[in-house]
Formats: structure tokens, C-alpha cells, sequence
């Protein structure tokens, strides 16, 4: 049975205004908000090239000079040319100028994980303990990510490694690191520079000058939340107590709640690594 289109719809259609596409009018937004953050924006694309799903990821720097969001683009060019099999794939990115809604925006497409965050797959689609096999798997996949990007030339810090921000595949149980956004390419033996989230961030973080170890130490974290499936530090109710636990060495609470003798030995060194 054929359905005609009311003088409405066609209305509706006609007053729609066209998606917003990138500079080479091959990658095209849709309106669906897949995540949102302090900085950033994401949204569900398409590749018209290809046919598939990417995600396409603003990054709001309105308070960063020209300069500064030029840093950005360079270092978010480096992080196009990566290729590993457990790291989110970069495929364009490109900055738009201010308009009266805002400064300038950077712009970048990345690939997008049919079950998104591994954050959201714990939280709706797992119930009960998980399998330290499992967890074993998904750390296994974890450190060979962290491993190319510490070993890159130069190395790549991520800065806010967490369940967040790490993507999977359902279909396969394969894991992804995401949120290169606001990785720092490090060209220094130390980098300064504080971002990230304070219930992984490693304590030299706060210090402003750390190495590749505190990804080492955020990873401790995303086991323990994958464990807990809790943050971190769930007990403190607001920042400065999270870092007043940090800077002296206390342990989050959930820590006590891991019943896998293995899987607890297996986390504390890693939170320990740079307390």
C-alpha cells in the first residue's frame, strides 16, 4: 500500500537545513549525539566514500589562541598516520573558523565501535562478575594499544585513558583505544600541561610533568573499574578530595571490593607504579 506525503512533510523536508559536511564534502554529520565531554562533541557520520558509520568528533577550544589550536591540528596529523589494530583509526581532520556561536573549532573524524564505549557495554549489556578471562583479554588488548603508542616515534601520552574512552566491537570482543583528541606527542624528556580525568589521573599529572607511566597508572584504573564497574575514588565527592587521596597515596576503596585474588594483584602494582 503506497503512503502519499502530507503538504506538511513536504514542508518539514523543504524547511530542513542541510547537514554539515567537511571541507571535501565526503564525510557528512547527522544530527545524533553519540557523546559529549568537557571539550568535546561527538557526533554519528557517514563516509560517503566508503558507505559506513564514522564518528565525527569537535573539539571546543574557544578559550585557545590561534596558535594553540594550530599545535593541535599538527599533532592530531601525527595521530592520522597511526595504524594498530587496538587504537581508534584517524581518518581527516580540519579546523572551522569562529562564528557568532563560538570559537573555533577542530574538527576530526575517527572510526566509530558498533558498541560504542566500553564504558556503556559494561553498564548495559553485562551483568554480574566478569570472567578473568575476559578481563584478562580486554587488558591483553589494552596494553598492546598502549605499547605502540608509548613506542611510536615520537611517543604519544594519552592522558585520560579510561573505560570512556576505549571502544569495542561486540560482535568480537575486540577493544580500542579512543579519545586521541587530547593525547600530547611527547618531544621532551617531561610534558606539562594538566587534562584529563582526575579519578585516573597518575599524581605527577597534577605536578604537570610526567611521562608514559601514567597511562601505566590510568590502565590500573580501567581494570579496576571494568572489575567494580564503578569510577575510581567513588567514595570522594568532589575533586580536591580525589587529589588529596592521590598526592598521599591512598587507595581508591573499590580496591577492597575485588574478590579475584589474581585480578586485585594484577591492579595494585599498576596504581602503585607512581605513587
Amino acid at each position: 500500500m503506497a503512503v502519499s506525503a502530507t503538504q506538511g512533510d513536504l514542508e518539514d523536508s523543504e524547511n530542513e537545513a542541510p547537514l554539515e559536511t567537511d571541507p571535501t564534502n565526503r564525510f557528512q554529520r547527522c544530527d545524533e549525539v553519540l557523546g559529549e565531554g568537557a571539550y568535546k562533541l561527538v557526533y554519528r557520520a557517514c563516509d560517503l566514500e566508503e558507505g559506513n558509520e564514522v564518528a565525527w568528533n569537535q573539539l571546543r577550544f574557544d578559550h585557545l589562541s590561534k596558535r594553540e589550536a594550530q599545535k593541535i591540528l599538527s599533532e592530531i596529523e601525527i595521530l592520522q598516520s597511526i595504524r594498530n589494530d587496538h587504537i581508534i583509526n584517524f581518518y581527516a581532520s580540519w579546523s572551522t573558523p569562529a562564528t557568532h556561536t563560538g570559537g573555533e573549532r577542530i574538527v576530526f573524524i575517527t572510526e566509530l565501535m558498533s558498541s560504542g564505549t566500553l564504558k556503556q557495554y559494561l553498564k548495559k549489556t553485562l551483568k554480574g562478575a566478569l570472567k578473568p578471562k575476559v578481563v584478562k583479554s580486554w587488558c591483553r588488548q589494552i596494553l598492546q594499544g598502549l605499547a605502540y603508542l608509548h613506542t611510536h616515534s615520537p611517543p604519544i601520552i594519552h592522558r585520560d585513558l579510561k573505560c570512556d574512552n576505549i571502544f569495542i566491537n561486540g560482535n568480537n570482543g575486540q577493544l580500542k583505544i579512543g579519545d586521541l583528541g587530547l593525547a600530547v606527542v611527547r618531544h621532551r624528556t617531561h610534558v606539562s600541561s594538566v587534562l584529563g580525568t582526575p579519578e585516573f589521573m597518575a599524581p605527577e599529572l597534577y605536578d604537570e610533568k610526567y611521562d608514559e607511566k601514567v597511562d601505566i597508572y590510568a590502565f590500573g584504573m580501567c581494570v579496576l573499574e571494568m572489575v567494580t564497574k564503578d569510577y575510581p575514588y567513588a567514595e570522594c565527592t568532589n575533586q580536591a578530595q580525589i587529589y588529596r587521596k592521590v598526592s598521599q597515596g591512598i587507595k581508591p576503596q573499590a580496591l577492597e571490593h575485588v574478590q579475584d585474588p589474581e585480578i586485585r594483584e594484577f591492579i595494585d602494582p599498576k596504581i602503585c607504579s607512581t605513587l
